[in-house]
């Protein structure tokens, strides 16, 4: 029994130390403030807003009561184990379990405690481009997405595909997704930059040992007061028919948009069957992104030009390898974390990764 108490009083402080670093009682009054938006009159007459508020407010709620729950049943739990006089097997078993139960728990949900910097809190949205190899490249960038949709699923996260470009033969030469949740940015970053995979090829007749890349760009989705002032005689918007798969019309408006930014060069193009309001939109909020991540990284290069830290994702920052031939093996280069079990990794199993990598840059 002693031992279970010291296990409890352990966690129970823990869990306290680690609450007071998440802001509970701010975002237990925008539960609130949700709440009474929900129970408006006309709430349903927007419905995108509606679904946006109601996702907003479930996932707060959810994110609130773990934390709240977790202290609670941690503190019963202990005492019970304090106040237990059965000695039973049967007994000691329940209040064994119960222990490892909610250490679990913690252990899972811990690294939030990490999500302190810039952003981490916001929505992303977050682009793959497939790298040179053709169909290899392309079925690489399509299995990057799937790991990286199965992780947001895993985390409760909400992801919005905005454009996918197939390619010929199979697979994706690009994508853009928007990720909507707790933390969303936060648990997204550490994939920004290259992954690369070997395999033998499923592609060639000779079943040869290939080399595939995907670049990943994420971004923190600015809230409207984050936005930067933009000049509008420096924006060049384009609207061109949208183009299906195959090369097929996908209507005969003009829905396709390109936005460039002109003092920096900056492009986004979005193409989807969307109207051009929308998809203007969506161009808007990613070149938005682009332009304020661009603010912050000349600035995070000013201060670590000297230590020659600075890295962008950018097609020469290879972030993790995965590699399924001749041996299994996934490893990150910047925490050098490794696993054996790639299958797992693919399926979106990435907390052990995205912790390492939180633990390094809280470190810096």
């Amino acid at each position: 029994m002693n031992e279970l108490i010291r296990r409890l009083e352990s966690l129970k402080s823990e869990i306290i130390n680690l609450k007071s670093n998440l802001n509970l009682p701010q975002k237990e009054q925008r539960i609130l403030e949700l709440e009474d938006q929900m129970q408006g009159k006309d709430f349903w007459a927007d419905n995108q807003n509606a679904q946006k508020v109601s996702q907003e407010h479930s996932q707060l709620k959810t994110f609130y009561e773990f934390w709240v729950n977790l202290e609670k049943n941690t503190v019963e739990i202990l005492d019970l184990v304090k106040n237990n006089r059965d000695e039973s097997v049967e007994t000691l078993d329940y209040l064994k379990k119960q222990t490892d139960d909610l250490e679990t728990q913690y252990k899972k949900n811990r690294f939030v405690a990490l999500l302190s910097k810039k952003y981490d809190d916001h929505n992303a949205i977050f682009s793959i481009h497939s790298g040179a190899g053709g169909v290899d490249a392309q079925d690489w960038a399509e299995i990057l997405l799937r790991m990286i949709l199965r992780y947001c699923e895993k985390k409760g996260l909400a992801a919005d595909t905005l454009e996918i470009n197939h390619g010929e033969q199979g697979g994706v030469k690009s994508a853009v997704v928007e990720v909507n949740g707790l933390y969303a940015f936060g648990f997204l970053k550490s994939e920004a930059g290259v992954h690369r995979l070997v395999r033998l090829s499923p592609f060639n007749p000779a079943h040869t040992r290939e080399t595939s890349f995907a670049l990943m760009e994420i971004l923190p989705e600015l809230e409207e007061k984050e936005n930067l002032n933009i000049d509008p005689k420096d924006l060049k918007i384009e609207a061109n028919t949208a183009s299906g798969h195959g090369g097929q019309s996908v209507n005969t408006t003009y829905s396709a948009i390109r936005i460039t930014h002109i003092p920096t060069g900056i492009k986004v193009s979005i193409q989807n069957e969307r109207s051009q309001h929308q998809n203007r939109e969506v161009a808007m909020k990613i070149l938005m992104s682009r332009l304020k991540t661009r603010e912050e990284e000349n600035l995070q290069k000013e201060k670590q030009a000297i230590r020659g830290e600075f890295k962008s994702a950018e097609w020469g920052n290879q972030i993790r390898s995965y590699v399924l031939h001749p041996y299994k093996m996934v490893k990150d280069h910047r925490t050098h974390f490794e696993t054996s079990d790639p299958d797992s990794v693919l399926d979106g199993e990435l907390d052990e990764f995205v912790e390492k990598y939180l633990e390094m840059t809280i470190q810096k």
